[in-house]
């Protein structure tokens, strides 16, 4: 009788054991998952900041450029309509959809300041060319950021054994930051100024 309750003690023990480190193994995955998701977050938080900082900063810098480039007013009503696709949208792809209009415009101002030598003479517009340029990279570099971040979370949740915890917490893998199909094609500008 004596050995009969040992040996259920013991086998209670090892079950106990292996409850804990099963328990111990649910929660370090688990955590992990949440650290990925919110460094991914994180991210996607961070190209939101330079998108903000691009449609806050440039609209005030071609303001002040736009004297001297009264012809391009649809390039810059292009730009405008874009911000304030962007202040409307609500999710990530809208935003980068609108985000994705604006490079577009941004990329036809600088083709038009790029073929008006006069243009560069100017400081308010080499300020502007530099401000874009500057502002370009932060966001492309955001985007990096994220996209590689986005990687790291879509890996873990698909590791086996972590896929079986992430399909029972409900996270799913997530879109990296992908261009849009025209970015391949370059802006078509028209210089003819009617006079």
């Amino acid at each position: 009788m004596k050995t009969f309750g040992i040996v259920i003690g013991g086998a209670f023990v090892f079950l106990l054991l292996v409850g804990l480190m099963a328990g111990s193994w649910l929660w370090g995955s688990y955590n992990t998952l949440v650290v990925s998701s919110t460094q991914a977050d994180t991210a996607w938080a961070s190209v939101q900041t330079q998108y903000q900082r691009r449609f806050d900063l440039i609209p005030n810098l071609v303001g002040a450029t736009k004297g001297t480039m009264a012809q391009e007013q649809a390039v810059f009503g292009a730009i405008a309509n874009a911000r304030t696709q962007y202040a409307g949208a609500k999710t990530p792809a809208a935003q980068a959809g609108a985000a994705t209009q604006y490079e577009s415009a941004i990329g036809r101002l600088l083709v038009v300041m790029e073929n008006y030598p006069v243009l560069q003479s100017n400081s308010t517009v080499q300020q502007l060319m530099a401000e874009l340029s500057g502002t370009e990279n932060r966001v492309q570099v955001g985007r990096d950021r994220y996209n590689q971040a986005i990687m790291s979370y879509n890996i873990l949740i698909k590791q086996f054994p972590k896929n079986l915890i992430a399909g029972m917490f409900g996270y799913q893998p997530r879109l990296q930051f992908s261009a849009d199909e025209a970015a391949a094609t370059a802006p078509v500008v028209n210089l003819d100024i009617k006079k």
